[in-house]
């Protein structure tokens, strides 16, 4: 297993995670480095459909603009239907945290593909579990990973944000 020195942030609200994302990104934060995941249960629209062309979607919900905007500024997207979650939308190196644990066949306990991803850089399965609750009950993810240095950094510009909770994981001991 890898170890990845990362800062994972849960926000109530997408409004509230869309300004973190910003703040993180005014202060210098290297976009490649943040993950988003969350889900759009509260629509007020009924999705029929939706299809890809390249890297747009044709279709959103509700919150189309928050996802559509981080679909591009974001380095990779995925959609995920995960057993227990259900549908989860993510941008950023998660989705290849994911995958890689779906093909490894990493799925770890009682945690999803999701968790197989995080567990996969060194986030404890109790951490975990905490985030895909998280993920049930509609709240937003934002995972920041990197150097020490990078993720300290990160940690000091969430801190400031209206965030419920976050936590650091890596090598470092953080008090």
């Amino acid at each position: 297993m890898s170890i990845t020195n990362s800062v994972v942030a849960i926000y109530e609200t997408h409004e509230q995670a869309e300004r973190a994302i910003k703040k993180l990104q005014e202060s210098g934060v290297d976009m490649k480095s943040l993950s988003i995941a969350g889900k759009d249960t509260h629509t007020d629209e009924h999705v029929i459909g939706y299809y890809n062309t390249g890297d747009r979607m044709k279709h959103w919900g509700k919150v189309g603009a928050f996802w559509g905007g981080f679909w591009g500024l974001l380095f990779g997207s995925g959609m995920f239907l995960i057993p227990g979650l259900g549908p989860i939308l993510v941008a950023g190196p998660l989705v290849a945290w994911i995958i890689a644990g779906l093909e490894g066949a990493a799925v770890i306990g009682s945690v999803s593909a999701l968790g197989a991803g995080l567990v996969s850089i060194g986030i404890p399965k109790d951490s975990v579990l905490k985030y895909e609750v998280a993920l049930k009950t509609d709240k937003y993810l934002l995972v920041v990973h990197g150097s020490e240095d990078a993720v300290d950094n990160a940690k000091n510009i969430i801190a400031e944000t209206e965030h419920s909770s976050y936590k650091v994981h890596g090598k470092k001991v953080y008090a």
